[in-house]
């Protein structure tokens, strides 16, 4: 498939540069049984039933970018820590990646220092952390790293976090479930909606570009997910008894996805998923997504093509782009079932 089928024009205006005032406030896109409804998300209770099952990505972002300077030069370095590979060591993008060779040293906040241990073809570098506190470090003196089309600060850190948020180790947030606030948490419970928990940290592989024509050369790095025996018994029973899965955002489908078998029978553990989800790929599992509108292009934007249909999905795009809706990380949310 073409690179090109997945694109669309987005006017720069409806990307939205902050959180709505109120989490459940955001505007929600409802695609069910070939009808489109237009509510605020809070309303998503109206569309999820009792006996469903809610799979929620339970991940935290941690501050993983750091700026610091090259020693002796002083050349200015920003660094997004991707993934702790051994303890100390940890795989990372610089900017201006080309400064950056094995043997450099870098010292951040003038407290923290570390040297550039590797560089890797997809372009990442190793560095590793000689302070035996560096963790404690990390979370003193860096930010949490914003996407690069918000341009305005955030005022409040915690809208970048699930207020379910737990499991720290994500470069960006699982951003579907921005939307959710304890009490609406607690009417789906009172509803009788079940919700699971499973964990994948949001890494490269979430983000990074398609650079290839042909979507099917692109591949995807990998990124850590955990399935609990808790979470596979509350689904598998759900399913059984003819409960819906409705998984919040991509992460959680493609956890999903990646620990059941052809039957749709989960299997827990943890391990590193690569699953790339893109039109044609046969669903075993979910039924329904919650999910934000999506960069496109992009590997988020293909899955939701996969779910319910390129052209479905490029008309309810322009349906909410006439409509006005606000797009990507602190944008509106849709609900689309299969």
């Amino acid at each position: 498939m073409k690179l090109s089928d997945f694109d669309y024009y987005l006017p720069r205006k409806l990307i939205a540069q902050t959180p709505a005032s109120k989490r459940e406030n955001s505007r929600l896109l409802i695609f069910k049984e070939d009808k489109i409804y237009h509510q605020t998300f809070n309303k998503c209770i109206n569309y999820i039933n009792e006996g469903d099952v809610l799979v929620i990505n339970d991940t935290r972002v941690f501050p993983a970018r750091l700026y610091g300077e090259k020693i002796p030069t002083g050349g200015k370095v920003e660094l997004l820590l991707v993934e702790e590979i051994n303890k100390g060591f940890w795989k990372c993008l610089a900017k201006p990646s080309r400064r950056l060779k094995p043997g450099n040293n870098i010292i951040f906040s003038n407290c923290l220092k570390a040297r550039v241990t590797g560089r890797e073809n997809n372009g990442t570098r190793i560095i590793s952390f000689t302070d035996p506190s560096y963790k404690e470090k990390i979370f003193e003196i860096g930010e949490i790293p914003l996407p690069p089309y918000i341009k305005t600060p955030l005022k409040e850190k915690e809208r970048y976090q699930t207020i379910y948020s737990k499991e720290i180790g994500s470069i960006a947030a699982p951003t579907a479930g921005l939307h959710f606030t304890e009490t609406l948490l607690e009417n789906l419970q009172k509803k009788g909606v079940i919700i699971a928990k499973i964990t994948l940290h949001v890494g490269l592989g979430t983000f990074r570009p398609v650079k290839t024509d042909e979507i099917e050369l692109h591949k995807m790095e990998k990124e850590y997910m955990e399935i609990t025996e808790e979470t596979i018994e509350k689904i598998n029973n759900a399913r059984t008894r003819g409960g819906k899965i409705i998984a919040v955002g991509t992460t959680s489908v493609r956890t999903l996805e990646t620990s059941s078998d052809e039957r749709g029978i989960l299997r827990a553990g943890n391990q590193k998923t690569n699953l790339f989800i893109y039109p044609g790929y046969k669903f075993k599992l979910v039924n329904g997504i919650i999910t934000n509108f999506h960069l496109p292009k992009s590997t988020l934007f293909m899955l939701v093509c996969a779910f319910i249909g390129i052209e479905r999905v490029q008309a309810l795009y322009q349906e909410a782009i006439r409509l006005k809706y606000r797009f990507y990380s602190f944008g509106d949310a849709c609900l689309f079932f299969k």
